[in-house]
Parts: C-alpha cells; structure tokens; sequence
C-alpha cells in the first residue's frame, strides 16, 4: 500500500519499522523540524527522522503541515493511507480529507478514555490497571474520530511510564498493520466515540511532579511510576529539590505526612498513616544515588520534613 507516516518519538519508530518490513510503499516521512537539545543546545534530528533515514526513506519536515506548500506536496504524493504515531501537530481538514483509506492514527489508550497528549503517563498516575491502543480515523477534534480497532493489556503494578511506553509501541505498530489491511478489505466498520465516556490525558507540567505528601502512599507510587522520567516527581529538603525516582509503599512507623525515618531504610510518610520507602533519590545537581548514600552522606535528622509545612511546595 501507498502510505504517508507521520510521527516524530521514539514511541512512533516502531510503527514506521513494521510499515516498511511489512512491505508498504512508504513514500515520505513527514516529522518535526530538528530541535537544539542537550547542554550544547544542539541541533537534534527526532527518533522518527533518524530510523527513516536507516531505512532510506524521503523525509519531509514542515514548521507546520497545515501551510499550503506541505498540503500540496501531499497532494502531489497521493497516499492510499496517511499513518499518524505521535506526529506532535493537528492535521487539517485538506489533508485528513486527502488519502481514500483516510488518516490512521494510533493512539496510546483505550479511547474514549485518556484522549489527549500524554496518556500513558496519566493512566498510571491515576491507577489505571488495564489500558492499550486504538487505532481511529482522525478528525479535526482532538483524539475524537472514530474507532477502528483497539486491542487491551494489563499494566503492571510496579511498571513505569518508559516500559509502558516500550510494550504499547509494539503493540500500536501490530494494530496498525493489521488496521490498514482490513481497510483495504474492507473488512472494517468504524465506530463512534462514546463522548460521554471520555477522559483526557494533558499534556505533562513540571508542577504535576510536585509530591503532596497528604496523599496515600499508593496514589505517591502511581505519580512516580507515571511521571518518570519527566516531569519526575520531586519534593523538597532544605530548601532544595529532591527528586524520589524509586520507591514502594511499605509498613512503617506513624509518621505525619512528609516526615522521614531513617532508622529503618529511608521511610516517608504519607496521607492516611501510610509509609513510602524510598529506594534511590537525586538531590538537585547531583547524580542518582541509592536511598542508603544519601542517608550516609545527606544525613537527615530524626522527623526532618519533606516539602513546606508537610506539603509538596518547592
């Protein structure tokens, strides 16, 4: 099949892998414009250009896809199918009405639940125990198209955002074979959204990782889980940020919410006499340490505090 991919992530390469392993004529790329990255603000090309440039694939990177020189360009391509993994833009009436199979997009959640830009982190950060990917006709509002074909997994209990990330890309790249296949038969009836039921999943802030220590211990767990590795979670300890980047809710003493006990590992307490037991921190500009070297080397006294007033503020 004739097919456009857009995407940009990491979680998108996949997608692209299987589209060209499984034989489709992907005739260009369409990703963001190389971003500067790291300390030395360079220029970056994103995960989706460098695997299509592996593959020896055209690549097109418009500032945006909705200017008329990148509507004409896919005008001039004429896919059968416009396959959208995480491509970071809306795409606008012109080119969702272009391709005959339509605008495929696969998207990270079970829909109508946890629409929106960040869905694997806020499953998790909401203790979801069952999640997905849904493949759906795109239209103009957002993550609202209809349904093609959606498949459900289990989310661990101490799984994180990251291997979340890892096994939905694999599964997405799986649907969507599969999708643009029984388009292409005909084999597919798509299906409304049930608005009723939706749920949105906005785009991750810094302040989402701020820890409110009043909260239960396995609400704290699900933050850390869901928010790694950004925005994190964090606190703070003398006036600096702590980042908690491995814990677990455990038994421990009775402790106010924020306040720590070493006497028995490094324990934090949380909201309705709840402990979390914390396995590796990282203070700010400092590296990742086990919980036991910062005791060691941070020392914090008996009953010391988390966050302002037993509070995430910080």
């Amino acid at each position: 099949m004739r097919v456009v991919f857009m995407g940009t992530p990491e979680f998108a390469v996949r997608s692209l892998q299987a589209l060209h392993d499984a034989g489709h004529e992907v005739v260009s790329v369409f990703t963001q414009p190389d971003r500067p990255a790291g300390r030395a603000n360079k220029l970056t090309p994103p995960p989706v250009k460098r695997k299509a440039l592996e593959l020896g694939l055209p690549v097109d990177q418009p500032d945006r896809v909705r200017a008329p020189e990148a509507v004409e360009r896919l005008r001039e391509i004429a896919p059968r199918a416009i396959a959208v993994v995480g491509y970071g833009q809306l795409i606008p009436q012109p080119i969702i009405d272009l391709p005959p199979l339509g605008c495929v997009n696969v998207h990270s959640s079970l829909l109508p639940k946890y629409r929106g830009a960040a869905p694997m982190n806020w499953a998790i950060a909401r203790g979801e125990t069952v999640t997905g990917v849904t493949t759906m006709l795109i239209e103009k509002r957002l993550d609202a198209g209809d349904i093609l074909l959606a498949r459900e997994t289990p989310i661990g209990p101490d799984e994180t955002a990251p291997e979340l990330a890892a096994r939905l890309a694999s599964m997405g790249a799986e649907l969507l074979l599969e999708t643009l296949e029984k388009l292409e038969r005909g084999e597919i009836e798509p299906r409304k959204q049930n608005d009723g039921e939706a749920s949105y999943a906005p785009i991750m802030k810094r302040e989402d990782g701020l820890i409110d220590w009043n909260l239960p211990a396995a609400e704290i767990y699900n933050h850390i889980r869901g928010f790694e590795p950004w925005p994190g979670s964090y606190t703070t300890i003398r006036g600096k940020r702590l980042h908690i980047r491995r814990a677990r809710p455990a038994d421990g003493p009775a402790l106010g919410p924020g306040r720590l006990d070493t006497a028995h590992g490094l324990i934090a307490g949380c909201g309705g006499g709840t402990c979390l037991r914390i396995g590796e921190v990282q203070l700010e500009g400092k590296n990742r340490i086990p919980s036991e070297d910062f005791v060691r080397g941070y020392r914090p006294r008996p009953d010391e505090l988390l966050g302002a007033n037993g509070s995430n503020a910080g």
